[in-house]
């Protein structure tokens, strides 16, 4: 794959569409074997384009098919393949067409997204005003594809993968099982598994991305049968840690125990300022509103108290609350039926930024609920967090807090 444009050169913007291409090839069998980022320079794009292309059996090309004059794609194109670029009336009818159906003019600088290199392949965009292309160079079949993500991903769907399967036979896709773990570091979960025997061809990984730690056994797919069987092993070993399996996502994991089981929640953040309400609600978990938070320091037995407060308001049959930072110390409760779960934990690390603590918070609180939902007691710890108290109270049996 070769991405293009100063933009993700210098790092301005995230170079999103290299890791979607990237994992969506594999799951069709095809591994990347390279990855390059070429800036808004002609002779640099020449230059990458005719490199590769004699290595490369195909090369996919994204960025710079817009109507801009740093958008230099198809005239790298042409350059690199000795000939010169000709308009496309097919498109050029289409971008037409695509600005009339919304009311709007078209700007003289469109008809460049119609130029494209003598004797290329049109390669549809139902998306946008960018086509793509196909060429030939040095026997490697080069595609050039728009840089805007949603155009992107069709063309690649729609479009590539169609071409690629027809013109080769692709390898079985492998097996990739994988599962996402809180609670413990990359270090002490491989030292957890190392004992553990890889069939001949089947690879672990480890993958950090604080708070959590993904775990992914990759392998073909005829050792199926005893890579699960190993990896009932690690779901074993590892269960106290497991958020979930595949990718779905804690929050997904949530809506779906909740649904199951009937129950609404009900959210107040203070030092998550709104993060867990907001991917919570992304997820479609049943939500009952939420609650302005204290700005002041709360004892534990007060914010097991709010949130029996806030699931009587809300009427919902969960609350759960996540109190404000004070001396490196926050409480977090979740208010059940049965009554009120709650713990302080102190951060033991102060080299992480602010929004990692609260992606770490967030995803503390969450797995509480997670956790209370399979029936799992609360974590005897937890990585860059200690906990210095917990409360349990049953509100049937026990005074109220500050009786």
């Amino acid at each position: 794959m070769l991405s293009t444009g100063d933009e993700v050169l210098y790092g301005q913007i995230t170079d999103t569409n290299a890791s979607w291409l990237a994992e969506t090839l594999f799951s069709q069998g095809l591994v990347m074997t390279h990855r390059s980022t070429v800036g808004d320079s002609l002779d640099s794009l020449v230059e990458e384009l005719t490199q590769r292309s004699q290595v490369a059996d195909i090369l996919i090309v994204n960025g710079g098919l817009g109507p801009t004059s740093d958008d230099l794609s198809a005239l790298a194109a042409a350059t690199a393949c000795g000939v010169t670029l000709e308009m496309n009336q097919q498109w050029l009818a289409h971008i037409e067409d695509f600005f009339s159906q919304r009311g709007q003019p078209m700007a003289p600088q469109n008809r460049k997204q119609a130029e494209i290199p003598q004797s290329a392949e049109l390669i549809d965009n139902r998306a946008g005003t960018a086509c793509g292309f196909s060429v030939m160079l040095n026997g490697c079949r080069i595609f050039f594809t728009p840089g805007v993500p949603f155009e992107f991903k069709i063309m690649v769907t729609e479009q590539i993968l169609p071409r690629l399967k027809k013109q080769f036979s692709l390898p079985e896709p492998p097996l990739c099982l994988r599962m996402t773990t809180f609670g413990r570091g990359e270090s002490s979960l491989a030292a957890m598994l190392e004992d553990y025997p890889l069939p001949d061809g089947v690879t672990i990984g480890y993958r950090a991305a604080m708070p959590v730690v993904e775990i992914k056994l990759t392998g073909p797919q005829r050792l199926k049968a005893p890579m699960e069987a190993l990896w009932q092993q690690i779901r074993e070993a590892l269960n106290e840690w497991i958020l979930f399996e595949g990718t779905q996502g804690l929050p997904a994991q949530l809506a779906t125990l909740l649904a199951q089981r009937g129950l609404s929640l009900a959210v107040s953040e203070m030092y998550t300022a709104g993060l867990v309400y907001w991917q919570l609600a992304g997820a479609a978990v049943p939500l009952r509103g939420g609650e302005l938070p204290v700005s002041v320091p709360e004892t534990l037995a007060q914010l097991g108290e709010r949130a029996a407060a806030l699931a009587r308001k809300s009427g919902a049959e969960l609350a759960l609350v996540i109190g404000g930072l004070d001396n490196e110390t926050l409480g977090v409760a979740l208010m059940a039926p049965e009554g009120i779960q709650a713990e302080r934990l102190t951060f033991n690390s102060r080299r992480h930024s602010l929004a990692m603590r609260q992606e770490l918070i967030s995803t503390v609180a969450m797995n509480r609920l997670q956790r209370w939902l399979q029936g799992k007691s609360a974590p005897l710890s937890y990585s860059w967090l200690e906990v210095s108290e917990r409360f349990p109270r049953t509100p049937d049996t026990d005074p109220e807090p500050g009786q």
